[in-house]
């Protein structure tokens, strides 16, 4: 039996800007995640996008307590 692995796309919504720490506003990857994901395997795409998930919460939460 043979696992079909999914492959996994770059998060990247053409929006591509990076802010003070080098994170990229639009897919909120940092630059070292984005010059990595063309040559990253699947583990570590989802590795990256783990990271992105946690970065995202914890920039909205800080925009939150902004507003």
């Amino acid at each position: 039996m043979k696992l079909h692995s999914q492959k996994i796309d770059s998060p990247c919504i053409r929006n591509c800007c990076l802010d003070q720490d080098d994170v990229c506003v639009g897919c909120y990857r940092s630059i070292k995640e984005i010059l990595a994901w063309g040559s990253a395997n699947e583990q570590q795409k989802a590795s990256i996008l783990l990271e992105v998930e946690k970065r995202k919460g914890q920039r909205n939460k800080i925009s939150n307590n902004r507003s």
